[in-house]
């Protein structure tokens, strides 16, 4: 059997049915080694994000989320705007009750960059579910 070909960077994401649509439940992805750069100087900008979703009818697809966040590796993006975008994908993917992105930038310039996005389907209101996100505090300040 020959051997599965190698994956690729893609735009797509893929889903699944949602296998619990009658509750509310929070999934959660942790994204350590995005990559971008920026549009302005070409430096490469490294983040961590963290994706929070509860799913309505559909869930994504792991590897597909891998295969997009992969695709951003040779795109000039500012932060804000790479952040919301892939918000703004995975909220026209798969529709959900609520998404929220947590991307923590590492310092460049001396500054750290954290932006926090997030969608809320009309009436959804589970706030003892989602946590507020937790920002880390600066180190190495003098």
């Amino acid at each position: 059997m020959p051997p599965n070909p190698p994956s690729r960077p893609s735009k797509e994401l893929h889903v699944f049915p949602n296998p619990a649509p009658e509750r509310d439940y929070l999934i959660q992805f942790q994204v350590p080694e995005f990559t971008c750069h920026c549009p302005l100087t070409g430096q490469p900008d490294f983040a961590h994000f963290t994706i929070d979703m509860v799913a309505d009818k559909l869930c994504v697809e792991l590897k597909s989320l891998k295969m997009y966040m992969w695709s951003f590796r040779d795109e000039g993006a500012f932060h804000e705007k790479v952040t919301n975008d892939i918000l703004g994908k995975i909220v026209a993917t798969t529709k959900p009750r609520y998404a929220r992105i947590t991307a923590r930038w590492y310092v460049r310039g001396g500054i750290y960059t954290n932006v926090v996005v997030e969608h809320r389907a009309r009436g959804f209101k589970s706030e003892s579910l989602i946590p507020a996100p937790q920002l880390p505090q600066a180190s190495g300040l003098r």
